[in-house]
């Protein structure tokens, strides 16, 4: 299978995941796309969504399904997203696609987390996919330092802004042995606005998709 392959065989797994005529969330991102190209095809009873960005927004609306501000959506049935990285224990890195914030707000927001990726995406320790940082403008300097004193590589993504408005600082080389201690600290910089840690809040369920099927790992 080639990789596309693999992405839209793990979305293909998630739609038996989502309840019916329930009101999903929708990550971002190419697996996400896939996902969405997917609950629009085959599951005409999800006719409203949340999304964790413009982008997925679009594409959800450009299929005729509705898209509900959270606020106004209450608590979300399952929330279906890609990863950049995930661990065994389903403690995930994501924001490659810059959407790291929202994502985290409408899985905090669901009751269960469900997380589609191809089998290269499980690893032994997380780091080797640069960690995500949504960051203010004014802190990008301040939040760079503090990262190199964890012992990372910051570099600013560049002719990158968010749909908040706000910058992305990718950083390199990080091992990071104790995830939820890192999401912890790094939250806590001023500046920062999200850490694409997900690790207080890991995946309920992972449909990792590889050549002979999708592997399901669960906590």
């Amino acid at each position: 299978m080639t990789p596309d392959e693999k992405k839209i065989a793990a979305a293909q797994a998630a739609l038996k995941e989502v309840p019916e005529d329930s009101l999903v969330g929708i990550g971002t991102g190419s697996t996400a796309n896939h996902f969405i190209d997917l609950l629009a095809t085959q599951r005409p009873d999800i006719r409203q969504t949340v999304a964790s960005s413009d982008a997925s927004a679009a594409r959800l609306r450009g299929h005729g399904i509705e898209v509900l501000d959270l606020n106004a959506a209450g608590t979300l049935a399952v929330y279906v997203d890609g990863a950049d990285e995930s661990d065994k224990h389903l403690r995930l890195i994501k924001g490659g696609g810059a959407a790291l914030t929202r994502e985290k707000i409408v899985a905090a927001a669901s009751t269960r987390f469900v997380c589609i990726a191809d089998n290269s995406k499980l690893v032994d320790t997380l780091g080797a996919f640069p960690l995500p940082v949504e960051v203010i403008p004014m802190a990008r300097s301040l939040v760079g330092r503090a990262m190199v004193k964890l012992g990372g590589d910051p570099a600013l993504r560049e002719d990158v802004i968010t749909d908040n408005g706000n910058l992305i600082i990718d950083v390199h080389n990080l091992t990071i042995t104790d995830p939820v201690a890192m999401e912890t600290e790094i939250n806590q910089i001023p500046g920062v606005v999200t850490v694409g840690l997900f690790a207080s809040r890991p995946a309920d369920l992972l449909l990792l998709a590889g050549d002979d099927g999708v592997t399901q790992l669960s906590r």
